[in-house]
């Protein structure tokens, strides 16, 4: 796996590229996602495709998914790393909420590689809410 990151100013401004050419702005925040934006992103969207395809196979209905990861930081030195993750999970259609749960803990805990990457370094904790309703 490969991306490459090309200037695009004189200052901060990048265009990430991967396999999809599709560019992504990054900087400092002003103009694009920071780094560590994307990072949050990163386990988002690896859960978020781990979950739709689970969900997909278990003849699931969404019609909707919104997901929010925060990080908690902390001060190492000049740098300040995540110390924790969370993210919440918002699902909305005819989904049976004890399957949304078990593909929430198998993207976690099994598939989802970069939230495997970050762990244990990076502890991710997760709610899973369907139809407006918290799932324990």
């Amino acid at each position: 796996m490969k991306v490459t990151l090309e200037r695009k100013n004189d200052a901060y401004w990048f265009h990430g590229t991967g396999k999809n050419p599709v560019p992504i702005p990054v900087d400092n925040g002003e103009n694009g996602a920071s780094p560590m934006e994307l990072l949050l992103m990163s386990v988002g969207g690896c859960s978020a495709v781990d979950i739709v395809t689970i969900l997909t196979k278990q003849k699931q209905e969404i019609t909707s998914y919104k997901i929010e990861v925060t990080g908690e930081r902390k001060e190492v030195a000049q740098a300040k790393p995540f110390a924790a993750m969370h993210v919440n999970i918002y699902l909305d259609g005819k989904i049976i909420p004890a399957r949304a749960k078990k593909a929430a803990d198998l993207s976690f805990q099994k598939y989802c590689s970069v939230s495997l990457t970050l762990e244990p370094q990076v502890p991710i904790t997760y709610d899973v809410h369907v139809n407006g309703e918290k799932i324990d």
